[in-house]
């Protein structure tokens, strides 16, 4: 379906009373017509509204509209108005301006020059489908008990909240996240060290801006998550890699590392591995940033989700010595789509995260906000995560079960006690390739284990070859069809 055309904007003619007005309107609409701000099928105001709104008489509309219609520019529809024609495209566009490249010698910024190596792909934009990566259930939200509550708050919403806000969110929805914290992660904070974020990548964001200096040393997860080491590297930092085990992030390695100056981990279900990281190796990190004066960014990543066994306290719960910031997410609880986050920072950083967060979105909006905070208060957030645990569980064993017995170099899945997502090595790099590709001819998403992996990174490739696949972003009866087609697609 083509997009629906805009609206027919007057504003900008200017029309000079002591020249021909029908010609300078005939003119005007002429070349918007063919710089394409008029496009094709946008429908003009009938000629008494036009003539109303540029102060002019009705004649001088119609001379204008009848010349554009002599010259094929305007159509007409019995008893529905003038219709800009539908022309061609070739040639369009050439009275508009055209964007200019900026040459070469042009003088960039530091920070320019770094986002060219430190830039994004493009998110999916499609419907959720097996197997992909980092999505929950979105069919299991209460999307209607969400509606109910969103317009229960715009129908009255607070005069008190429709002005500019607290940079650092919404107080309400602070205090009961804190209360959250506490109750299900025993992580005792104040309200005030909550910051709202627009998602996870905004909490990593702020942490990158204002704790690193250009040249210091970061150390990321090697494989991990690649958005947030490119965060700390367009700030300037030089990013290490330190290894994961199956005790998780080898902080042991962080001795031979002098110039870094903070850690980030995901040490709940570290992404893509899935491993935890260890009680002595969460001490060990503790230790290395109260020694050292250095910071470090605990992602919770999929932390809500855990299938057997008790979780281990976070670091930030762990911390005595407030080197610790927090970054939670109601994405894999909700949905990526609601932009909501939120960073738990040391007392005394409170005051510099919510100046840093005014200075760039002034303060958030305040309807999901406000919206977030009542349907945590209801008791709906507490239901919803029993439901979507249950139910992620049940995904994870649908995938675990059908999954194809034997693939050829590729290693048995491994048991998966948390998070919504797993990985498996496989053999070798090309065969990576081979499985990943012939998997989305068959409509299956597979990523590659290799694209997790820093570009300096020891050892071959081959070595840093397999497979990343998330288990939650679809039922048990497409899990089934999906691992149907990767059957028949791998035997061939």
């Amino acid at each position: 379906m083509p997009p629906t055309p805009l609206p027919f904007d007057p504003s900008g003619i200017q029309l000079d009373r002591k020249q021909g007005l029908s010609r300078q309107l005939y003119q005007a609409l002429r070349e918007r017509i063919l710089g394409g701000q008029l496009g094709s099928l946008v429908r003009l105001p009938a000629t008494r509204d036009l003539a109303e709104a540029l102060g002019v008489s009705r004649n001088t509309v119609v001379r204008a509209y009848d010349q554009l219609y002599a010259e094929g520019y305007l159509q007409g529809r019995i008893g529905d108005g003038t219709y800009v024609a539908e022309l061609a495209t070739k040639g369009r566009g050439k009275t508009a301006k055209k964007p200019v490249e900026p040459p070469s010698s042009v003088p960039h910024s530091n920070l320019l020059d770094r986002l060219q190596t430190q830039y994004l792909p493009e998110p999916r934009l499609d419907a959720p489908r097996a197997f992909r990566v980092g999505i929950p259930a979105f069919d299991l939200f209460p999307f209607e008990t969400w509606a109910r509550l969103q317009a229960n708050f715009w129908r009255r919403p607070p005069m008190a909240s429709l002005g500019y806000g607290a940079a650092a969110g919404d107080p309400q929805l602070r205090e009961l996240i804190a209360a959250y914290l506490r109750n299900s992660r025993g992580l005792v904070c104040d309200p005030a060290q909550v910051i709202i974020t627009s998602g996870a990548q905004q909490a990593i964001s702020l942490c990158a801006q204002l704790l690193v200096n250009v040249g210091d040393g970061v150390a990321v997860e090697n494989p991990g998550y690649r958005a947030a080491g490119k965060a700390f590297a367009l700030a300037g930092a030089r990013l290490h890699g330190v290894a994961v085990d199956e005790d998780g992030f080898d902080s042991r390695q962080l001795a031979g590392l002098k110039d870094c100056r903070l850690a980030y981990v995901t040490p709940s279900h570290q992404y893509p591995t899935g491993v935890t990281l260890s009680l002595p190796r969460r001490l060990q990190l503790l230790e290395w940033a109260a020694r050292e004066q250095a910071w470090i960014v605990e992602d919770d990543y999929d932390g809500e989700y855990r299938y057997r066994g008790t979780p281990l306290s976070p670091l930030a719960a762990l911390d005595q010595h407030g080197r610790v910031l927090y970054v939670g997410t109601f994405s894999k609880i909700a949905f990526p789509g609601l932009r909501l986050g939120y960073l738990v920072v040391p007392p005394a950083l409170t005051a510099a995260f919510s100046q840093v967060r005014a200075l760039g979105v002034r303060h958030s909006e305040i309807g999901t906000q406000a919206v977030m905070a009542e349907f945590i208060a209801a008791g709906h957030f507490q239901r919803h995560i029993r439901r979507m645990r249950r139910a992620a569980q049940a995904r994870r064993d649908a995938v675990l079960k059908g999954w194809p017995s034997e693939v050829a170099g590729c290693q048995p899945l491994p048991a998966v006690d948390a998070g919504l997502h797993l990985s498996v090595r496989v053999a070798s790099r090309a065969r990576e390739l081979e499985l990943v590709e012939k998997a989305a001819a068959v409509g299956v998403e597979l990523n590659a284990l290799s694209d997790y992996w820093l570009d300096d990174s020891p050892g071959s490739a081959d070595e840093r070859a397999g497979l990343v696949l998330g288990f939650a972003g679809v039922n048990q009866a497409h899990i089934a069809i999906a691992l149907a087609a990767l059957k028949k697609a791998w035997r061939q």
